[in-house]
């Protein structure tokens, strides 16, 4: 009986529930329709920019990158920049037609290594700084590379904290002590000796199996020596 009395209950109250929940829709109708047209038309403007926009627009910087990726690797860096005047436009066109394409800014770091390697550093930073990844090898190359324009162009200190930054980024036995190396150099073209020494010393702890550990012991005496001077 006491069994019975809690189910006439429960179904009083799931009536409740009902009963109030369609009062709830009846009394906001026009706000409920409201809303899931906004959502509907905002998912729809998203499926037409992404599918009618965003991926051709990705798929044409693709294919306009591509002859510029031979150049590239051909060591090709002005036609690979500037484009070979018939099919192909270079990637500073790419960039400014598809800079916001992953193609787009996959062409800001070929940029970058074109500018430098033809010998305009300046312009180099500024792509370099300009493309973004999160790549854990490609990443810290760019920024090991800003730190050679940076130096390059005379502004050593700052090249010293780009190397000791990409150190830092990709951690590992092949990298790492590249840069640390390139910062000991740097530091001590400027009479820094005891950070210099602080870098070497770090290759020779840290990164033992790399081949730039195999001579590190005469960077080290060169600095202590130069050091005590």
């Amino acid at each position: 009986m006491a069994n019975k009395k809690k189910e006439n209950e429960k179904e009083l109250e799931v009536d409740e529930i009902l009963s109030r929940s369609e009062r709830f829709i009846e009394k906001n109708k026009n706000l409920l329709i409201y809303g899931l047209t906004v959502v509907a038309v905002v998912i729809g403007l998203y499926l037409a920019y992404h599918y009618g926009y965003a991926v051709p627009r990705e798929e044409k910087a693709t294919l306009a990158i591509f002859k510029g990726e031979q150049y590239f690797e051909r060591d090709s860096f002005a036609l690979a920049l500037n484009g070979n005047g018939l099919d192909y436009e270079g990637f500073d066109v790419i960039i400014d037609q598809y800079g916001s394409t992953k193609a787009g800014n996959l062409a800001k770091a070929y940029a970058g290594i074109c500018y430098y390697r033809l010998g305009d550093p300046q312009t180099a930073i500024k792509y370099l700084k300009s493309f973004s990844s999160n790549d854990t090898q490609i990443a810290p190359a760019m920024i090991g590379l800003i730190g050679d324009c940076y130096v390059s162009i005379g502004e050593v200190e700052e090249g010293i904290r780009y190397f000791e930054k990409a150190a830092l980024k990709v951690n590992n036995e092949i990298l790492s002590p590249i840069y640390l190396k390139k910062a000991g150099i740097a530091y001590e073209s400027l009479n820094q000796y005891k950070d210099a020494i602080n870098a070497y010393t770090a290759i020779k702890e840290k990164y033992n199996r790399s081949m730039e550990a195999m001579d590190i012991d005469k960077y080290i005496t060169r600095a202590e020596i130069l050091s005590k001077k």
